[in-house]
């Protein structure tokens, strides 16, 4: 393979792109809609932040049949030309944009990229998945063992294979038949010749929403998606529920057991974009309150409160509001990353984070400023804006993070290092503080947190409101696959 270009942010380890955690992807699907494809990749481009490497779009019309394309890199650059679109006839589709958790991580093959399409003897369906099955290795080397021919590494082929044995009589309870033997997260959306399907595991641990387009129906991960489109937001799909969308409407069932919900608390924090709603909340102004409380518990005196730009940006705000202190845009970022006009020299390779990101001298030179992050996970960007911001000829440094320290691995649907690589897992505060060479650092508590996201009384430890294992360690699903491999969970000492 050539080598990778340097304004690639998947270049960068050590760069902002590297040092955060990932979301896994996004799903989106209409019914209903002339030339369902166009919408579908609107939908998707404003789903991007959730998965980068590739994407990939299903149609179905009476006249072509079901019709898929899937590409890597952006959606901007694949599915805006009006020769890929008129491949994609139909009133239903879906798509997916995908970071790589399970499969080959940074080695993606275009069989890997979704939604998967299958052909039963009722007739075919495609799927979408976000989220990580936990016992993928499991099911498919059964699978495998009973015959079934594997065309991805992709967690997500399991459902497939599942359905293909499944004795119900049509899809979506085939569907159903299949996800009862899935365990971990899941939000799905999937669909046949005249159905569009959404699917959320019993804990809701991923989101997934339903809008209501014209006529026509959209499922989104996001109802940011839903805006660019047009789509009113109708609800979102409740934890352990099945909707079932065809001209007639919208039919709902939940052929799961119902559990008590355990949301990933980190899509508060920084998954999510910050003009969409989760539980009825602005995820904005559910981030300017995280930065309040951060403020709250961890003053410090100091001249100016700078966001890490962009997703330190509400709670920096929040925590200035808070604290009384200025806020500044001490670091900028570049918006405009060139891919193609730099060759990969060695001094270009050194620039590092220095490529997405610049301090504004006159801003911070004598200050003591407060650094304000959603997340410190390795640590090696956090240490390169520190020393940006000296050498700028800031007095101090400060960070404050908008969330608890990130100690232990996501085994649903984030792109997380190994224990050993997450820095929270290895020192205390004072050592990370050291590490990274700040005046200071504080991280909001676990409590801190809950109440910002709206739980007045915090965090329920007998049954946390939220999954949270990143930072408790505390998994609402084993994930059997990687205690299999040798993962060490959480002893009841710590």
């Amino acid at each position: 393979m050539p080598p990778a270009h340097p304004f690639d942010a998947s270049y960068l380890p050590d760069s902002e792109d590297g040092d955060k955690l990932k979301e896994e992807c996004g799903v989106f699907g209409v019914i209903g809609v002339a030339d369902a494809a166009n919408f579908v990749a609107l939908g998707l481009h404003a789903l991007q932040h959730r998965g980068q490497e590739a994407g990939g779009i299903v149609t179905h019309s009476a006249e072509a049949g079901f019709q898929s394309a899937r590409r890597f890199g952006y959606v901007r650059d694949n599915f805006t030309s009006q020769k890929v679109m008129e491949t994609l006839p139909g009133s239903l589709g879906i798509g997916h944009v995908r970071y790589s958790t399970s499969g080959s991580k940074g080695q993606t093959a275009i069989r890997d990229v979704q939604p998967f399409f299958g052909e039963f003897a009722m007739g075919g369906a495609a799927i979408a998945h976000n989220g990580n099955i936990t016992n993928a290795n499991a099911l498919r080397r059964e699978l495998i063992e009973r015959g079934s021919i594997f065309q991805s590494s992709s967690d997500s082929e399991c459902i497939i294979h599942l359905m293909a044995r499944s004795l119900q009589q049509n899809i979506p309870e085939r569907m159903e038949d299949a996800l009862r033997r899935v365990e971990g997260a899941f939000s799905i959306v999937a669909m046949t010749r005249t159905k569009l399907i959404g699917v959320r595991d019993p804990l809701g641990v991923r989101p997934l929403v339903l809008g209501k387009l014209g006529d026509g129906f959209a499922l989104s991960s996001e109802t940011c998606a839903l805006d660019i489109i047009g789509a009113e937001f109708v609800r979102e799909i409740e934890p352990g529920e099945m909707v079932v969308i065809t001209e007639k409407g919208v039919q709902s069932h939940f052929p799961f057991r119902r559990q008590p919900s355990k949301f990933c608390i980190f899509e508060h924090v920084y998954f999510s974009r910050p003009d969409s709603i989760l539980g009825g909340r602005s995820v904005y102004e559910t981030r300017e309150a995280i930065g309040r409380e951060l403020a709250k518990e961890n003053p410090v005196d100091a001249d100016m409160v700078c966001p890490v730009p962009d997703s330190g940006t509400p709670a920096a705000i929040g925590f200035s509001l808070e604290s009384g202190i200025p806020y500044a845009m001490g670091i900028i970022r570049n918006q405009y990353m060139g891919r193609t006009f730099i060759e990969p020299t060695e001094s270009i390779r050194n620039m590092g984070v220095r490529l997405k990101l610049n301090v504004n001298r006159a801003l911070v030179k004598g200050k003591r400023i407060i650094l304000v992050d959603d997340s410190v996970v390795r640590g090696t960007t956090s240490r390169k804006i520190k020393e940006m911001i000296l050498d700028a000829g800031a007095a101090e440094v400060h960070f404050r993070i908008a969330s608890p320290p990130t100690a232990w691995p996501c085994f649903y649907g984030v792109d997380t290092p190994d224990r050993d690589k997450l820095l929270a897992a290895t020192m205390t505060e004072d050592e990370m503080r050291d590490h990274l060479g700040v005046d200071s650092l504080k991280f909001i508590s676990l409590d801190g947190l809950y109440r910002a996201v709206g739980e007045a009384e915090g965090r329920k430890k007998s049954c946390p409101q939220y999954c949270d294992a990143c930072f408790s360690g505390e998994y609402p699903v084993i994930p059997s696959d990687k205690v299999t491999d040798g993962f060490k969970m959480k002893s009841a000492a710590e």
